[in-house]
C-alpha cells in the first residue's frame, strides 16, 4: 500500500503540512527537518517528486565557453583534479558560436542527476542578463558556483579574479616605467568583466596619465574579440592614438596586438610594450616572451570546487562575490617608451 503523507509525518515525528512543504520543495524547513523527511520517504518507499530525487553524487556539469583561449582548458584541469580528489568526475560542456546553448546544456545535465554545476564564464557574465535561469536551479536544490562574472539577484557564490587589481598592476608597471600614453585593448564590451577593467582604466588614466585637449579616457580603449585577430584591430585603433603601452585583455589579444605592431614597422617592446592577460602556457616562448597578469588558476579552481562540494555536502552556499588576486609577470614585452 502506498504511504499516506501522515505516515510519513508519524515517521519523521513532523506535521503533515511540513511533509507537504518538503514534498513541494517549499522555503521554510531546517536541513534536518527537511532531511528527516526525506529519509522517512525513503524507508516506506513512497516516490520523491523528480525535483528530489537523489542525484548523481560522482557526476558535476562544467560549463565552458569554447576552448580556444588556452586559459580555459587549462581551468578545466585544475576543477578536474580537485574534484577527482572528492571522487566526482566533472561532465563538460563547451561552447561554440554555432553550438549547444548554455540552457540546453542545463536541461542534459539536470536529465544526467549530475549532484552541481559549475558556469564558467557564461550567460551570467552578460551584461543585463535574466537571473531566473539560475534562480530555477535554486529553487531545485541544484549547488552552482559562477565563475569570471556576476549577476546581481542570484543568491549563489561567485568566483571571480580581481578585475580592478589586473588593470592597477599593469598600468602601475608601465606608469613607473615611464609610459603616458597607455591604451586599452579588450573584447565584447556586454561581458561584465569587459565593463569592469574598462572603468577602472578609464579612471586609473583620468586620475594618473595626462590626456590630450578634448581626449577621454574611453578614447583610449578598444573593444574588439578575445582573439589575435581581435587584438590586431584593437592595437590599429589605438596606435592611431599614438599610445606607447598596450593592455590587452588575454594572450590571443596580446598576440594580435604584437602582431600589429610589426606590421606598421614597430618594434615591440622598443617602440610600443605589450602586456597580456591570462599567462597561457606558451607565452614565455613568444618573440619576445610575454609580460603578462597571471589569473590565477589554481586558486579560483580551488575556491570554486571548495563553494561548489561544501554545497554538495548539506550546507549553505556563501553568496556573493570572492575575489583571487593576480599577478603580474613581467618578461620582455614591456620596457621603456621610446624618447
Amino acid at each position: 500500500m502506498k504511504a499516506r503523507l501522515s505516515d510519513i509525518a508519524e515517521r519523521a515525528g513532523v506535521s503533515t503540512s511540513t511533509v507537504s512543504r518538503v514534498l513541494n520543495n517549499r522555503p521554510g524547513v531546517s536541513h534536518q527537518i527537511r532531511t528527516q523527511v526525506l529519509t522517512a520517504v525513503d524507508v516506506l518507499g513512497y516516490d520523491r517528486p523528480s525535483q528530489l530525487r537523489r542525484r548523481s553524487t560522482s557526476l558535476v556539469g562544467l560549463v565552458l565557453p569554447e576552448l580556444t583561449n588556452p586559459f580555459f582548458p587549462r581551468l578545466a584541469r585544475e576543477i578536474e583534479v580537485i574534484l577527482a580528489r572528492a571522487g566526482i568526475a566533472p561532465v563538460l560542456c563547451s561552447q561554440t558560436p554555432d553550438g549547444v546553448h548554455e540552457d540546453a546544456y542545463v536541461e542534459t545535465l539536470l536529465a544526467h542527476q549530475v549532484s552541481g554545476i559549475i558556469f564558467v564564464s557564461g550567460v551570467h557574465a552578460l551584461v543585463g542578463s535574466d537571473p531566473r535561469r539560475y534562480k530555477r536551479l535554486i529553487e531545485l536544490g541544484m549547488p552552482i558556483v559562477m565563475v569570471n562574472g556576476a549577476l546581481p539577484g542570484v543568491d549563489a557564490p561567485f568566483v571571480s579574479i580581481d578585475d580592478v587589481v589586473s588593470i592597477d598592476v599593469a598600468m602601475t608597471h608601465l606608469e613607473q616605467m615611464g609610459h603616458r600614453r597607455i591604451g586599452l585593448a579588450l573584447g565584447q564590451d556586454f561581458y561584465s568583466p569587459v565593463v569592469r577593467r574598462r572603468a577602472a582604466f578609464e579612471t586609473w588614466t583620468s586620475e594618473r596619465l595626462d590626456l590630450r585637449p578634448g581626449e577621454q579616457p574611453g578614447d583610449l580603449v578598444a573593444c574588439t574579440t578575445y582573439t589575435v585577430d581581435g587584438g590586431a584591430l584593437a592595437a590599429r585603433r589605438l596606435l592611431e592614438r599614438d599610445v606607447t603601452a598596450i593592455v590587452c585583455g588575454s594572450d590571443m589579444m596580446a598576440l594580435g596586438a604584437i602582431r600589429e605592431a610589426r606590421r606598421q614597422g614597430l618594434r615591440v617592446p622598443q617602440d610600443v610594450s605589450v602586456i597580456g592577460s591570462d599567462d597561457s602556457p606558451m607565452v614565455p616562448y613568444v618573440d619576445p616572451p610575454l609580460t603578462t597578469v597571471r589569473q590565477p588558476a589554481e586558486a579560483l579552481a580551488a575556491q570554486a570546487c571548495g563553494e561548489l562540494l561544501a554545497q554538495i555536502e548539506g550546507r549553505e552556499p556563501n553568496a556573493g562575490e570572492m575575489f583571487c588576486p593576480p599577478e603580474l609577470v613581467v618578461r620582455a614585452s614591456t620596457a621603456r617608451p621610446p624618447a
